[in-house]
């Protein structure tokens, strides 16, 4: 990884999930409702859908690139490989990085697929946060270790646990993940920044909308303001005035 791509993630960083959405789409052509997308395929669904929960937000949101992988938490039988092909990712993968961990165990979401043990190695190989299509236990001992996670439930316990495989798509709470997609995770949930999009011109674009944003909630955020004032502005700004 490029110095100058590590500055760009280190802008993207300033920007909640939500922002680099609406950058993307702008970024595609389209405006915030993305009608103007409806000839490519509409409005990308590169966000995750409610069943995903940020489970420890006082840790604050990440940012990073994705290494993922397929587990089960309570099937003996299931075809298992070494787990250091998944360590073994993580370490190689170039900060910085964020577990994707699905379990598709036939019983899903019943047993545990992250502890603060693995949250431990993860923080250890220098991933920034976990996102699990799962459940999670050990959550106080997590947020000891300093890593943020979102999942989709809390269990104690677990089975066998088995990593089935590595370096694959996975889909997280209705999510399509491929291996080393740019995610940016925080309260609402994981954004994916498209594989054939420049991060540098999803930043630009997000930058342009922090500016636009702000410059209206200074207006509308005035002393006084009333709403026929405020629609008299818009009109005028957008030269009907």
């Amino acid at each position: 990884m490029t110095a100058t791509s590590l500055e760009v993630i280190d802008g993207i960083k300033e920007f909640d999930s939500a922002t680099i959405f609406n950058a993307v789409v702008e970024s595609m052509g389209g405006s915030q409702g993305g009608t103007e997308l409806e000839g490519q395929g509409g409005v990308p669904i590169i966000y995750t859908d409610p069943t995903l929960h940020c489970y420890l937000p006082n840790l604050g949101s990440a940012v990073g690139y994705a290494v993922t992988c397929e587990v089960t938490a309570l099937d003996p039988d299931s075809a298992k490989i070494d787990w250091h092909d998944y360590y073994d990712k993580l370490d190689e993968t170039p900060s910085p990085v964020i577990g994707v961990i699905k379990d598709i165990d036939s019983r899903a979401g019943r047993g545990a697929v992250l502890g603060d043990g693995m949250a431990s190695t993860h923080k250890m190989v220098g991933a920034t946060g976990i996102v699990v299509d799962g459940s999670i236990r050990d959550l106080a001992g997590i947020e000891g270790v300093g890593l943020p996670v979102w999942g989709k439930g809390l269990v104690p316990g677990h089975g066998v646990f088995n990593l089935i495989r590595a370096d694959v798509p996975v889909v997280v709470a209705g999510l399509l993940i491929h291996p080393n997609d740019l995610l940016i995770c925080d309260r609402d949930g994981v954004t994916r920044i498209p594989g054939d999009m420049d991060p540098a011109v999803v930043l630009e674009q997000a930058r342009e909308i922090r500016e636009r944003e702000q410059s209206y909630m200074k207006i509308a955020r005035q002393p006084g303001m009333t709403w026929a004032r405020l629609k008299q502005i818009q009109l005028e700004m957008r030269g009907e005035g």
